[in-house]
């Protein structure tokens, strides 16, 4: 099954957002002008343990981009390939820090696009002052109790300072 090409422009950036990241968040403010509509998706997955509870991640993604209103927040715990016809995108955003990050990411590119060729995936690459950020170097940060601020939107920093 194939998206037909329509006008609207709608790509969905899937994550865990365990949590949320001061580089997710210039990432999708990067992408805006390309996209009539961002569907930031917070992906389930039985099989990885989460620091955050899904309410929570889901509360902060919502707080980040309340100001867009192209913007819009779902959950999901299917094949990102099968959300993205459920919500008739034809785009996957994903952002690209290294050369690590570009081979685990062009992988998965390829699986999805063998799901479904009507998909494309678009990679952006990190702005050169978040290309440290991950949500796993703050879980980490978390776990030795050290600033995070720098490294997420307030509304993170505020919960968890």
């Amino acid at each position: 099954m194939s998206i037909p090409k329509n006008e609207t422009r709608i790509a969905v950036f899937p994550g865990s957002f365990d949590p949320i990241t001061t580089g997710h968040v210039n990432l999708v403010k990067r992408a805006l002008p390309l996209f009539d509509k961002i569907i930031v998706a917070i992906g389930l997955n039985d099989q990885k343990r989460y620091l955050f509870p899904l309410e929570q991640r889901r509360a902060w993604v919502e707080q980040s981009f309340s100001a867009f209103e192209s913007v819009s927040v779902e959950t999901y715990d299917s094949l990102t390939t099968d959300f993205c016809l459920q919500h008739r995108a034809r785009y996957v955003l994903r952002g690209v820090r290294n050369a690590t990050d570009f081979a685990y990411e062009e992988n998965i590119a390829r699986i999805n696009s063998r799901l479904n060729p009507s998909i494309e995936t678009i990679f952006l690459l990190s702005d050169e002052q978040h290309s440290i950020v991950s949500s796993s170097m703050i879980r980490e940060l978390l776990k030795f109790k050290q600033d995070i601020s720098a490294y997420v939107p307030s509304v993170v920093a505020h919960d968890l300072s």
